[in-house]
């Protein structure tokens, strides 16, 4: 959509305070009228590339001051926006969707607040959300849990923690990572049902659904591109106890020899170690 073809703007006086502003996830038509007419009027706009964000004014033909917020910026550069937010409306986006879902932005906030600056939510786009709506996985209670760790035993230490949650699981990924995640799962979870959602709002827009085997499976056959959001449905009534100590320790043993993986399960579980290691010697010359 062209910036000539829009709708007229919806009037909004310019009001001073932190406006929390949700961009696109891909699609530049997935912009609220409300937020461009925010983005129009801003008197700043803290973001987290000045680059990106300034493709969506360019396309939409809006001109504003930038100011690089990213997860490295010190609380100098968070002070200079809070004090301007005082008396001038002052938007913080990040390079895609909602700010503060696994983007920068928490400091930020939770300073303006406690400076006494209003801040205003500007809703939109949330990748976690969008895929979870298409997925077709359980979405009356979701946990939304991030990245999930690059490095195996924390990624083992996670998914274990998270094994008796009763609601489906919400993750952001990696295309590199997506297999060794899904095979993880596998181990762990054989059984539930799991979705990958990548590339959403875009062209090549897909969301399969299956085991994580098979999902492995297939992305190991494909290699996919692109953003990814990851769910796992929650467990079923008739799961298999909620902490298998077993996967979880044939899923360490993958990596680690018995020592470590006693540990590693022993810190995940609450087990006792010695226990972990005598079953762990078991597994390993089973």
């Amino acid at each position: 959509m062209r910036p000539e073809a829009l709708p007229s703007l919806p009037a909004w006086e310019p009001v001073s305070g932190l406006y929390i502003l949700a961009t696109p996830i891909g699609n530049l038509g997935d912009i609220t009228l409300r937020a461009l007419a925010v983005l129009q009027g801003a008197a700043l706009i803290a973001c987290e590339d000045t680059r990106v964000t300034g493709k969506l004014l360019k396309h939409y033909g809006i001109k504003a001051r930038l100011q690089r917020l990213d997860d490295h910026a010190g609380p100098e550069a968070r002070a200079r926006v809070i004090d301007e937010a005082r008396h001038s409306p002052v938007v913080l986006v990040s390079d895609a969707g909602t700010p503060l879902i696994s983007d920068p932005g928490y400091r930020l906030v939770r300073e303006a607040r406690a400076a006494g600056v209003i801040v205003t939510s500007i809703p939109g786009a949330c990748a976690a959300v969008s895929a979870l709506a298409i997925a077709g996985l359980p979405s009356d209670r979701f946990l939304f849990a991030g990245f999930l760790p690059a490095k195996d035993k924390a990624r083992l230490e996670m998914l274990a923690g998270l094994a008796g949650t009763a609601a489906t699981l919400v993750f952001y990924e990696t295309a590199p990572r997506l297999e060794k995640s899904l095979l993880a799962i596998a181990e762990l979870w054989p059984d539930r049902e799991v979705a990958v959602a990548r590339e959403l709002t875009k062209l090549h827009e897909e969301c399969r659904t299956g085991t994580a085997a098979a999902l492995a499976a297939h992305y190991a056959a494909h290699p996919p591109k692109g953003e990814i959001v990851l769910l796992v449905g929650p467990p079923s009534d008739s799961e298999a106890p909620l902490l298998d100590t077993d996967a979880l320790l044939r899923a360490a043993l993958a990596d680690a020899g018995p020592g470590k993986a006693a540990g590693v399960v022993a810190k995940a579980t609450g087990i006792d170690r010695a226990t972990l290691y005598a079953r762990a010697l078991e597994l390993k010359d089973a």
